[in-house]
């Protein structure tokens, strides 16, 4: 920790040479919880001990809504948001975010370039990926003793009795659906990309739908679970990883059939402090920065230089966070890797089906 605390401090005085302390304030806008918890120690406060500007940090639940009423009105208070890539494609196509120039963010650590250090897919027209993060599910020890262990034991009510709390979202649920109908990882979008195949998750979620509490904010799973209203249920890896460090708390992560996804950045299209949310863009996709979020919260970095600097959670050092990251090759074997391209283009017509299904 004392390394990836120096390593920060040197990195605000090398992104921020010549960055003037105008005192200005962006609004900067993610999920809230553990996850802005880990952005606030990492970038947030780190920028403004280096620039003297402040960041309002406000919560979402996701989705391009909130964006797109700003921006159409043109009354945008936003500046930055912590979004999915398919929303930051998506966003990027409506005109609802700025381009951004990739060649102006700084070089890794090791002194790779940038296009170079970031993981495959790192990138968008208009949005910059920080963490790698999962929906996986969860359960709680201490009243399953002889837990579930795969993907179809989320769906075998019989051999696994009680609630099960999913995500008011058509996106990971009928991937999952799939998986576990017994579709490998690997072909799961070549069969969702069918009538057929979104027919056949629809039907896997139908045997069910009469025992799920849905969820729509990522604090609500890991409530969901210590209040007793569910035997298991999707969540963020993040959300139940906290839940466990922080809060002592006796979940179980299943990481069978994950779900994987980058986050990223994009700036609002008409935003007040753009050019002041650019400047904190490149600040918290540092090397240094990424790994120091690593400390807070199990999602991993999105630069490869970061990967060595992830040390220990930051108020447990006898708790390495490498072998909490989605990507740890042990939690890896059977993970789902998001189709962003996949649901920018289906995600209208898959939210009206699930919207209908959840009607009937």
């Amino acid at each position: 920790m004392k390394t990836i605390m120096s390593l920060t401090t040197a990195s605000v005085l090398a992104i921020s040479a010549g960055t003037a302390f105008a005192e200005g304030s962006i609004t900067a806008v993610s999920w809230g919880g553990a996850y802005t918890k880990s952005q606030v120690e990492a970038y947030h406060k780190p920028w403004t001990a280096a620039t003297g500007n402040t960041v309002v940090s406000e919560d979402y639940s996701g989705g391009l809504a909130e964006v797109k009423a700003q921006v159409d009105s043109g009354s945008v208070t936003w500046d930055i948001i912590d979004v999915e890539k398919s929303d930051a494609v998506r966003g990027c196509d409506e005109g609802l975010f700025m381009e951004i120039d990739h060649s102006a963010l700084p070089n890794g650590a090791d002194g790779s370039a940038a296009a170079d250090d970031f993981i495959p897919g790192s990138f968008t027209d208009c949005a910059v990926a920080n963490i790698v993060w999962s929906t996986i599910f969860a359960y709680d020890s201490s009243v399953m003793a002889n837990g579930p262990t795969s993907i179809a034991d989320f769906f075998n009510l019989d051999a696994f009795p009680g609630k099960r709390g999913l995500r008011k979202s058509p996106k990971a649920n009928l991937e999952m659906a799939l998986a576990a109908d017994g579709v490998a990882s690997a072909d799961i979008y070549e069969v969702l990309g069918t009538d057929e195949g979104v027919d056949r998750a629809f039907a896997k979620l139908d045997t069910i739908k009469g025992s799920v509490v849905w969820w729509e904010a990522g604090a609500q799973p890991p409530q969901l679970l210590a209040d007793g209203e569910v035997a298991m249920t999707t969540a963020y890896n993040g959300r139940i990883f906290n839940a466990v460090a922080s809060e002592g708390k006796p979940f179980e992560i299943v990481w069978d059939a994950q779900v994987f996804d980058v986050d990223m950045w994009a700036i609002v299209n008409g935003a007040p402090n753009a050019e002041l949310a650019m400047d904190f863009l490149k600040f918290s996709t540092a090397t240094e920065q990424l790994a120091a979020q690593a400390s807070y919260i199990s999602y991993g970095p999105a630069r490869k230089s970061s990967a060595p600097l992830v040390g220990t959670y930051h108020s447990n050092a006898s708790l390495e966070m490498g072998p909490q990251m989605p990507t740890a090759p042990d939690n890896f074997a059977t993970a789902i890797s998001n189709d962003f391209e996949f649901w920018a283009d289906n995600q209208d017509e898959l939210n009206e089906r699930f919207n209908a299904w959840l009607a009937n």
